[in-house]
């Protein structure tokens, strides 16, 4: 490999590495909401699980079904400054939930705080997307997996945190924020527009020619979407009501997490060697039997069944994004936003749905709904076609072919 490459490899895993830290942290803010809502139950006479699942649902849906408008936007025009505002914008606005005083006023907050994450995916996945030729789904997973490592962190900082401080602690958590922002503005690369500008009816066209497998795919990660989703939101109030301290729900809740991010790192490593549809299919129904698993039994075999799930419902995550971004090779970061952000949309507009089952049915019915959702996922994912794993490409080239 000669100089030039080596270099470029180098400044690609500062970019990276960059990106996925910001990733972490906005994430960890994005898994921010779920860990209110036992304390929520306290200081909240009446409180449901339909509320909670509604406020919740208010800040994914607002996190994602935006993102192809700013996916668009990042092809067509590069806006790196979306990832860095995004953050900023986030942190902001959720540190003040916490000490909102009302339900309504907090979806409001919500909401809002949800576009900063809607603006942060699409130009940071494309710019990840860019840095590797061949091992896309391995830099995706890093992405991803640092992004679910914030998820995992949520739980086990913010619930001691607010368990000691209470609420009103949550008006620190601007400070990480802004920090990131700073490091975001000043040493990440700037994002350059597509080679070829197109226009919305082009991208509708591309759309249109690749629905088939964007509707298989997009609907599998809706489905994931609404599992993932309900479970965060549904085993806080399922773990409080079996007696669970708020310490150990906590825990148990970012141990899922934990294995989840490095379940994501292993599936990405994976598809790029055996192919995106074997990785999907295997590890969406194994997550759902891990589950049922989990739900059947007690003890340490039930929390080792936990972890095994969590690591198997998000060994997909990063491969599903890049199957996504080859299905529209030429929009990658519209396609992050339908795969991260308008798929995952749906899935959380689901979640209320799921919510308003816990307070007709009860718990166990709704997360046991949660938890099946995987194997239909699984079932669906069939219908995906058989890509060429990367392994595979990288046999096809010629010896003297730069590989990164």
């Amino acid at each position: 490999m000669s100089d030039t490459a080596i270099a470029r490899n180098q400044r690609g895993l500062v970019s990276l590495s960059i990106t996925s830290v910001a990733h972490m942290l906005n994430d960890m803010y994005s898994n921010f909401l779920p860990q209110l809502l036992p304390f929520l139950l306290v200081l909240m006479p009446g409180f449901t699980a339909t509320q909670a699942a509604i406020l919740v649902a208010s800040f994914n849906i607002s996190s994602s079904l935006f993102q192809p408008i700013f996916g668009f936007l990042v092809d067509a025009k590069g806006r790196t400054w979306l990832i860095y505002l995004g953050t900023l914008w986030m942190s902001v606005l959720l540190s003040l939930t916490g000490v909102a005083g009302s339900f309504p006023l907090m979806v409001v907050l919500a909401a809002t705080a949800g576009l900063g994450t809607s603006a942060f995916h699409p130009p940071a996945s494309s710019l990840v997307n860019g840095l590797s030729v061949h091992r896309k789904a391995v830099y995706q997973s890093i992405f991803v997996s640092a992004g679910n490592l914030g998820f995992a962190l949520a739980p086990l900082l913010l619930v001691p945190l607010f368990q000691a401080e209470g609420l009103g602690a949550s008006t620190l958590l601007w400070i990480p924020g802004v920090v990131a922002a700073a490091l975001l503005f000043f040493f990440l690369p700037k994002l350059k527009p597509a080679p070829q500008v197109y226009t919305w009816k082009e991208v509708a066209n591309a759309i249109f020619h690749a629905r088939r497998d964007l509707a298989v795919v997009l609907g599998v990660i809706a489905l994931r979407s609404a599992s993932y989703t309900g479970l965060l939101t549904l085993l806080p109030l399922f773990f409080h009501a079996h007696g669970v301290s708020q310490i150990e729900s906590g825990r148990l809740t970012g141990l899922m997490l934990l294995t989840g991010a490095v379940g994501g790192l292993i599936g990405g490593w994976l598809s790029d060697r055996w192919g995106r549809k074997p990785i999907i299919v295997g590890s969406l129904i194994v997550a759902s039997l891990l589950f049922w698993g989990f739900l059947l039994t007690s003890g340490w075999i039930s929390v080792v069944l936990l972890g095994l799930a969590g690591a198997s419902l998000l060994a997909n995550f990063s491969v599903t994004i890049v199957a996504v971004q080859e299905t529209l090779p030429h929009h990658k970061a519209m396609a992050t936003g339908l795969s991260m952000g308008f798929a995952n949309g749906i899935g959380a507009l689901a979640v209320v749905g799921i919510g308003g089952l816990a307070d007709h049915f009860g718990l166990f019915s709704a997360v046991g709904l949660a938890v099946s959702l995987p194997l239909i996922g699984g079932i669906l994912s069939l219908m995906m076609r058989n890509a060429v794993s990367d392994r595979e490409k990288r046999a096809q080239l010629p010896p003297a072919t730069e590989q990164r």
